[in-house]
This record gives C-alpha cells, sequence and structure tokens, in this order.
C-alpha cells in the first residue's frame, strides 16, 4: 500500500492486487490501528486515523462489495476521505463502547453532546475542542450515537510543540462523562507525523 498524501482511484490497488497485499500485510495494519487508539476511561475509545487507515478502510469496502466500476470506486473515495487528516489537524473515530445493550441504552442517553465535549490539551497550550460530526448528525433529543466522527484543530504553535514533543492530553468534560489521559509516546509519535 503505498501512501501518497492524496488518494485517488489510480493510486488505489485493483481488488486482485490488493488481495495479494491484504494476506501479507493486515498485521501490519492492525499493529498501526492499535498504535493510533486511544482508550478515555471505561468506556470510550478514540481512533486516530490516518491516510494508511483510510486507505485500508477503502480497500476493504471495495473489496467487500466487489466494487470495480470507475463510479463505485468514486462514492467510496469521496465517502472516506474527509476523514484523513490534513496537516493541521487529527481526525478520529470516536466509539462509546458498553458490551451490554441495557447498560448501553441508559448511557447513550445520558451521553448526549459528549462528542462536543472532547478535547486534545498540548502542553501549554488552551483545549481544542472537537468539532464533530460533520457529515451528519449523530444524535436525537432521546440518546447520542454509539459511533461520531471528531476532528481537532491545530494552530501552527501547537502542530509545532506536539512535532517537538510536547505532552498532549486527550480528555472529555462531558458531566456525565469526566475523563482524561496523556496519550502515550509511541501514538504521539506517529499522530505527529500527521501535524506539518
Amino acid at each position: 500500500m503505498q501512501l501518497t498524501g492524496n488518494i485517488t482511484r489510480e493510486s488505489l490497488m485493483t481488488l486482485e492486487a490488493y488481495a495479494k497485499w491484504r494476506k501479507a500485510h493486515k498485521p501490519d495494519i492492525i499493529a498501526h490501528r492499535k498504535l493510533r487508539s486511544v482508550g478515555l476511561g471505561d468506556h470510550v475509545n478514540v481512533q486516530f486515523e490516518s491516510e494508511m487507515t483510510i486507505r485500508y478502510q477503502i480497500q476493504e469496502m471495495l473489496r467487500i462489495e466487489k466494487i470495480f466500476e470507475e463510479e463505485g470506486i468514486a462514492q467510496e473515495i469521496e465517502a472516506y476521505v474527509p476523514l484523513m487528516p490534513e496537516g493541521s489537524n487529527w481526525k478520529a473515530t470516536m466509539l462509546i463502547e458498553y458490551p451490554d445493550e441495557n447498560e448501553r441504552k441508559r448511557e447513550l442517553a445520558r451521553l448526549i453532546g459528549i462528542e462536543d465535549r472532547m478535547f486534545v490539551e498540548v502542553e501549554g497550550h488552551a483545549r481544542v475542542y472537537a468539532i464533530a460530526d460533520e457529515d451528519l448528525d449523530r444524535e436525537n433529543d432521546e440518546k447520542t450515537s454509539a459511533v461520531h466522527f471528531v476532528r481537532f484543530e491545530f494552530t501552527p504553535a501547537m502542530a509545532a510543540a506536539v512535532k517537538a514533543g510536547a505532552s498532549v492530553k486527550l480528555g472529555c468534560d462531558h458531566r456525565n462523562y469526566p475523563a482524561h489521559t496523556s496519550i502515550a509516546a509511541e501514538t504521539l509519535a506517529s499522530l505527529a507525523g500527521d501535524l506539518k
């Protein structure tokens, strides 16, 4: 899988080439995803996206759906490319995880608005709150969704601090889910590569 900084139809593998590549490289993708996942408290997992994760997701959708026509490929690219970081931000899939169905239903009702209370705090800088679900609203008056897409925008000074090795916290100040954690050094090193 060649990373080019820009996902186009021409830069994706054919279904046949991807099937061969996938067998050899799936463990690498799983390791990359794990490296870029940050648990927040017991029930929130934030999976920071990258060109590699988005390219993999597109290739997987093409494989699963057996899409090989130009229009279908374009639709998958259009759906997933907006989730790729653009140099001044981190983009992530936020998962609210409660294994028990009844508990999940109850907690999703208590956590309305949680996606807007997620933040990243770079050492020496003010908190940056998530810009959530830009593609569509994922909650209603009764509950929030178990999946949200969030974007954290950085000033050039914040990006420079991250690249220079500043510590970074991921947190949430929702009244029903207050939590924060320091992002591990190896995860931060990978995330720093998303910033220009």
